[in-house]
């Protein structure tokens, strides 16, 4: 399959989890949001020099394949990995930053204030982890325990939990401490017993058992 093709093919599958288009790469802090959010998630590519509507511009200059490296190895914490291949269309570069899992997360990125987030990959969006997510992914490096044991805190979760319902809902409605709350749903999340979603920009937590 020539270059052409391979990317036509790619553009066609248009923004979604794992891919994402860049026009222009010149802000490294912003682009490692990018990089964050896909070592976090499913891992993913980032097509450098394709405009959002699909359209091939092409990669302008070297600097900014330098821009890829900082946005991984200098404003990522920690370092995400990355690798570059170069495809030609038209007598355009595209450049294809594939980004894999990491087994090192949470990755996190400078959000606009310059404080360090962990981003996830949602649809075609980077969005930043809640703090449960931002747990989860934490607890996901280490080995997971045999069993998980249901003690009168998660027994008060549990039956508090009909619906959907947000963090704040549910720390009010258990009447725990914040972080214990934090916790207690990472892993619970990890063992299978609640699911989250993300609705109209809020993160929702429910029973997997009623499809959250």
């Amino acid at each position: 399959m020539n270059d052409k093709r391979y990317l036509l093919e790619l553009i066609s599958e248009g923004e979604h989890q794992q891919q994402d288009f860049k026009y222009r790469v010149d802000d490294a802090r912003k682009l490692a949001r990018s990089v964050s959010a896909f070592a976090n998630t499913d891992g993913g590519r980032l097509l450098i020099g394709v405009r959002d509507d699909g359209h091939i511009a092409g990669v302008r200059t070297e600097g900014e394949i330098y821009v890829m490296h900082q946005a991984a190895y200098k404003y990522c914490q920690p370092e995400a990995s990355i690798r570059f291949d170069t495809y030609h269309a038209d007598g355009k570069a595209v450049v294809i930053a594939t980004v894999p899992p990491s087994d090192k997360r949470p990755v996190c990125a400078p959000d606009e204030d310059g404080q360090m987030r962990a981003y996830i990959r949602i649809k075609d969006e980077n969005i930043v982890a809640s703090p449960v997510l931002y747990t989860l992914l934490r607890e996901s490096q280490k080995p997971q325990g045999a069993l998980l044991v249901y003690d009168d805190d998660i027994r008060r979760l549990l039956g508090l939990m009909e619906g959907r319902l947000t963090l704040g809902q549910i720390i009010r409605l258990s009447r725990l401490p914040r972080h214990k709350v934090i916790t207690l749903l990472a892993h619970l999340i990890r063992f299978g017993t609640v699911q989250w979603d993300y609705v109209d920009q809020e993160f929702l937590f429910g029973l997997a058992s009623e499809g959250c």
